[in-house]
């Protein structure tokens, strides 16, 4: 009896012996998969790594040498511009010697000197026309160089946010040097201010605004897409007062002409020697910003002088009142009052809030041309 009670203890460790034999072998197995698994999939993982590494390196590649052909077909169109002491840059816009340029470039002056991106030496060139309220000015070759290459234009409707753009000019007299950046926004509205350049100031309309840098020297440059286009007239950079009081340019923004505002008013001022449509809309009067109350910040727009015949003048506006909305939207400030313009187009009717003697008026008006 007790043998047979052994021989089955036998039997049964016998069993649980193959058992875990098979488990082992199984788990033993499973383990060799696996390791054979994460081979390949380490292998596979480098090979993509790999792969990926080298798409990567050709889409740099790629980009380097579209930046490259751009700057290669697009700065030598770009000049520099000596006004006096004044220091800027320009861009070809024919083959006739005609240059595009900011206004404020310009200032007052009716000659300049004019080096090319590929000369050191200097042309004489004389002014076309200047369109201060756009900041947008035209100036002439004297005689035209050989070789003289015009920069193409671009269209404005298809500049995105997200865009790659160079900006090239003559930043802090560093001739041809180019920076790069994308398109940040499309369609800004930005007010200058005043400057011995430009002492009316100018409020322009559908910026592009970039990342790209723009530096003083930089002002009537280009912008450009790689598509060796020009999408824009460098004109300012933003500038940050909130500083210990104290105004600095706001690195990464910074404000370009469209292309199309550029294209329509150059071609005016080289046909007629001055904007003939601008486009813009306008009251006709002369104003300046007053106060409306006794504290500073109750203020609006007065009225000096209204031109005779002009939209103000025919909705019955006159010298001494006070403008406080347009359309109704606020304008304390002449600043703020051209902004609310700029948005609006010739022959538009709006409704004019304003003050005479304390009390309030409407007068519907119908907007004139800047």
């Amino acid at each position: 009896m007790e043998s047979l009670r052994s021989r089955r203890r036998w039997l049964r460790l016998s069993a649980l012996v193959a058992t875990l034999g098979s488990l082992l072998g199984v788990a033993a197995c499973t383990s060799s998969s696996s390791k054979s698994a994460s081979s390949s999939s380490s292998s596979a993982s480098s090979s993509a790594e790999s792969t990926n590494s080298g798409t990567v390196t050709a889409g740099a590649n790629d980009l380097q040498t579209a930046y490259e052909n751009t700057v290669r077909a697009v700065l030598p169109s770009v000049v520099q511009i000596t006004a006096g002491d004044s220091l800027g840059s320009g861009i070809v816009y024919d083959n006739k010697g005609d240059i595009v340029t900011n206004a404020h470039v310009v200032g007052s002056a009716t000659s300049f000197q004019v080096t090319l991106a590929n000369s050191s030496t200097t042309v004489d060139a004389s002014l076309v026309a200047s369109y201060p309220a756009n900041d947008l000015a035209v100036i002439k070759l004297k005689s035209v160089p050989s070789g003289l290459k015009p920069a193409a234009f671009g269209d404005s409707s298809k500049v995105a946010v997200g865009q790659i753009v160079m900006a090239m000019g003559n930043p802090l007299g560093l001739s041809s040097s180019v920076t790069q950046g994308i398109v940040s926004a499309v369609g800004r509205t930005v007010s200058e201010s005043r400057s011995a350049d430009n002492p009316q100031g100018a409020t322009i309309p559908n910026m592009v605004q970039t990342s790209a840098a723009i530096n003083p020297g930089n002002s009537g440059g280009a912008l450009v897409n790689l598509n060796n286009e020009v999408i824009g007239i460098n004109t300012l950079a933003a500038v940050d007062s909130s500083q210990s009081g104290s105004s600095a340019q706001a690195p990464g923004i910074g404000f370009a002409i469209p292309a199309s505002s550029v294209t329509r008013l150059a071609d005016q001022m080289i046909k007629s020697g001055k904007v003939t449509d601008s486009g813009r809309a306008a009251l006709g009067v002369t104003v300046r910003t007053v106060l409306t109350g006794t504290s500073a910040d109750q203020t609006g727009v007065g009225v000096v002088s209204v031109t005779s015949g002009g939209p103000a003048a025919k909705a019955g506006l006159q010298a001494g009142d006070i403008i406080t909305k347009v359309d109704g939207k606020d304008t304390p400030t002449v600043s703020q009052l051209s902004e609310v313009l700029a948005t609006l187009t010739p022959g538009q009717q709006v409704q004019v809030s304003y003050l005479r003697g304390g009390a309030t008026r409407t007068a519907t008006v119908t907007l004139g041309t800047l």
